[in-house]
């Protein structure tokens, strides 16, 4: 078995509240200990307002203090500078864009050493979007959202190795996504797929993890296919295969990513 990971992830569909109840940033708020966020724009082209905005949104949470990483080019994640606002913080956050900038820009560079480095020692590392497929160790970068999966219609890339054996959609069911996550994980059975809605998240710790927000989370399990056409058919061809596995969750109920079984939430 890997070594148990001892920090959280908050892992959200993108487009959480900012304005209403902001339950998703609460719970944000709830595992930072000392006030301090680092907001890790790198998945903008243009991260002007990012940081103005989660700085309104969280003033009132506890987070008093909330620090930009952004890098331009990937020399820059070596950058004394730029590592030094990582020093003594344990919250991370990454915001949507594009999560193939995330892994080009910092991906095994000292900036994703440190970054593991915090999760590690016990820290939350949180994304929204692109800043939530960006998560896994393998992530989903473009694809059609048509309903009717072709076979030849997506793009994987290496993520940051932050949640292993998953692969993480969001916006899921606002952009009819679920094709294209069936067939991330026909490619690889071995893999968990699993997609989020806007203004909802997992909250993982250990190899658990719970539903927050107002959507749902969709589980989709390869491990007992009996059969598909993804290694034979034209990349064209619409997708075949016999014995999926699909769980649908909401607000309080759990999952185990050993097991890969869901758990109801408890009474209200």
């Amino acid at each position: 078995m890997a070594q148990r990971k001892q920090g959280t992830l908050i892992i959200i569909g993108g487009h959480e509240d900012h304005e209403g109840d902001r339950e998703i940033l609460k719970e944000v708020a709830s595992h930072i200990s000392d006030g301090r966020l680092v907001l890790a724009t790198v998945a903008s082209h243009e991260p002007d307002g990012y940081l103005e905005r989660y700085q309104a949104s969280f003033a009132d949470l506890g987070v008093t203090e909330i620090s930009e990483l952004y890098v331009e080019e990937r020399d820059e994640a070596a950058k004394e500078e730029k590592l030094a606002g990582l020093d003594d913080v344990n919250a991370v956050f990454f915001s949507g864009g594009d999560q193939l900038r995330i892994t080009s820009l910092i991906g095994d560079t000292p900036i994703y050493q440190r970054i593991h480095e915090i999760f590690q020692g016990g820290g939350v590392i949180a994304g929204t979007s692109a800043g939530a497929s960006v998560m896994s160790d393998t992530m989903l970068v473009r694809g059609s959202n048509q309903t009717s999966f072709r076979i030849g219609d997506l793009s994987m890339a290496p993520g940051l190795g932050l949640l292993p054996n998953a692969i993480i959609d969001q916006h899921f069911a606002e952009r009819g996504r679920i094709g294209r996550l069936i067939g991330a994980v026909s490619q690889n059975p071995r893999v968990l797929g699993i997609g989020i809605d806007e203004d909802t998240a997992i909250v993982v710790q250990g190899t658990r993890f719970r539903v927050i927000g107002s959507g749902a989370v969709y589980l989709v399990d390869a491990g007992a296919v009996s059969h598909s056409n993804i290694a034979e058919a034209a990349a064209d061809e619409a997708l075949s295969i016999y014995d999926l596995t699909l769980h649908v969750l909401s607000a309080g109920d759990g999952f185990d990513l050993e097991t890969r079984r869901p758990s109801r939430a408890e009474p209200g």
